[in-house]
């Protein structure tokens, strides 16, 4: 990255106004359906999520499992669902670090649109 440090592989995707949060979702949490608010990377910090998709795809990803949410503007569908839903797996809280694309460039971003 720089100075006195030994060489290293560095990939950078993207340039972009964004902003880093870091959130806590207890044991037993859930995210009835609803759209990410803004496209954006997920990070599991430690425990275990799920995210599962209109089209009845559920997802598992634990620490360092990247997800991307880039389901705004979906439609509803045959049962009134738009986006998808999401909670916390085991027994442990979710700790997650969300980095949001705020310009709405990315609004519709697939995430093989990065490479």
């Amino acid at each position: 990255m720089g100075g006195d440090a030994d060489e290293q592989w560095n990939n950078h995707l993207l340039s972009a106004n964004t902003k880093v949060l870091f959130t806590e979702l207890p044991v037993g949490w859930v995210g009835a359906w609803h759209e990410n608010p803004k496209p954006q990377w997920i990070v599991p910090l430690s425990g275990r999520w799920y995210v599962e998709t209109m089209d009845g795809q559920r997802v598992e990803m634990g620490t360092g499992e990247i997800s991307f949410g880039g389901d705004q503007n979906t439609k509803a569908n045959a049962q009134g669902h738009k986006g998808h839903v999401s909670g916390t797996v085991g027994t442990e809280p979710a700790k997650l670090m969300i980095v949001q694309l705020l310009e709405e460039k990315w609004i519709g971003t697939k995430p093989g649109d990065f490479s």
